[in-house]
């Protein structure tokens, strides 16, 4: 069960320039598109707030992969539960990576 507070959502530097980078990829040659999936994207991360344990267990140990429906994108987070309570979006990845 999930908890009934939102959990704050922090985007490292890493994760956000790998998000920007995917979006300025995708834009220069389907501008459509990449608005499409950007916002998919920042929807499927910001309900992460509300349902941190929506993704799957992540390939590196404590950390969870949330794919993003109707893109190969995937959110890499974990959870800390420890002192600063909050999700930390790490990476950002393409499914082919």
């Amino acid at each position: 069960m999930e908890s009934k507070h939102s959990w704050p959502v922090i985007w490292t530097p890493r994760a956000h320039a790998e998000y920007l980078s995917a979006v300025r990829y995708i834009a220069a040659e389907r501008p459509a598109i990449a608005i499409e999936q950007g916002n998919l994207v920042r929807q499927a991360a910001g309900g992460l707030a509300d349902y941190p344990r929506v993704g799957r267990p992540g390939r590196r140990r404590g950390t969870r992969e949330l794919v993003v429906p109707g893109t190969p994108l995937i959110v890499v987070y974990r959870i800390q539960e420890q002192e600063a309570r909050q999700i930390q979006i790490i990476r950002f990845l393409h499914g082919a990576q």
